[in-house]
Formats: structure tokens, sequence, C-alpha cells
């Protein structure tokens, strides 16, 4: 892969991978990192070395972890606007005894 201007350098499974975010050249090389990580611990865990089939597993790996934290931030989020609305329902009876 040829370097391309602005693009960030990083090691996957070792394989050298010239990518280019706007996320930054931090964040790219941590979330290059946490691949190769994830990537070298399913190799381990499976004693599967072949490249595709380890990206296809820690695609999964991944996809299993945002779908976790969608479900996560969805109870989260319900919750807030539950206490929201009684919140809302003590001021509006305060406000009224006030007047």
């Amino acid at each position: 892969m040829s370097d391309q201007p602005g693009a960030t350098r990083v090691t996957i499974y070792d394989r050298i991978y010239s990518l280019q975010s706007s996320s930054g050249e931090e964040t790219t090389r941590r979330l290059a990192q946490s691949v190769d990580a994830a990537m070298r611990q399913i190799a381990e865990k499976t004693h599967t070395y072949d490249s595709l089939g380890l990206a296809v597993l820690a695609a999964l790996h991944f996809a299993d972890e945002c779908e976790r934290m969608r479900q996560r931030y969805e109870k989260l989020s319900g919750m807030v606007t539950e206490k929201s609305l009684e919140f809302r329902e003590v001021l509006n009876d305060a406000v009224g005894k006030q007047e």
C-alpha cells in the first residue's frame, strides 16, 4: 500500500497499512493496536493464523461489543428520560404549591 499524504502508517497482524482518517493520528494508532491485539488474542485461543479469518472474527468481536454498548445506551437513555419526567412532575408540583 503506497503512502498517502497525511496518512498514518500502522501495523496490524504483521502487515503495514497506510490509513487516512479524520479521527487523527493518535486515535488511528490506538484503534489499529486494538484490532491487532484482538486478532492476536483470537489466534492464540483458536490456533488459527489465517489473517482473513482472524480479521472476520475480530470484526465479529467488535460488532458484538458495539451491539452490547448500543443496548446499554438505549437502556440508560430510557432511564434518563424516565427520571427527567419524574423531576419535571416534582418541579411542577413545587411551583404549583408556591403560587
